[in-house]
């Protein structure tokens, strides 16, 4: 890799692993600056099939957001929202290129209903559009 100072030759010093990829430590070989690269798998892009058949690229940051709403006044750490996202996000990668809305929601509403039953009714009163609250006491007697 040419060193971003001088554009010479580097040499890696250090190597490390993390969750998120790679860290290497280098030094140039000429001017003898010290920097840091990290590098980290690249992603396949997630297509997000809705309901009506229009196609988006999936966003975690949406499912975090609906999460965070689902579990707003919960006992539900961050750590636990964004451990969810992250297995979400696994299984989406295994599952292909495009996945169903519905089949996200199915996942979400699994692991909210292991992880918070008020937030798992909030989202599903969402994910499922219930509009009374004959469809809220059906849901609660499933649980």
């Amino acid at each position: 890799m040419e060193c971003k100072f001088c554009g010479s030759d580097t040499r890696v010093t250090d190597k490390r692993e993390s969750p998120t990829g790679t860290r290497r430590r280098r030094e140039c070989l000429k001017c003898k600056k010290r920097f840091t690269t990290y590098e980290k798998p690249e992603e396949k892009d997630i297509v997000l099939v809705k309901k009506d058949g229009r196609r988006e690229h999936f966003q975690d940051e949406k499912l975090r957001l609906g999460l965070i709403k689902a579990c707003q006044k919960r006992p539900v750490s961050m750590e636990k929202i964004d451990q969810t996202v992250e297995e979400v996000k696994e299984k989406l990668k295994k599952k292909g290129k495009e996945v169903k809305s519905r089949e996200i929601g199915k996942m979400v509403m699994n692991k909210l209903k292991k992880l918070d039953k008020v937030a798992y009714i909030r989202f599903a009163s969402v994910y499922m559009d219930f509009q009374d609250i004959k469809d809220f006491k059906k849901e609660l007697k499933e649980l």
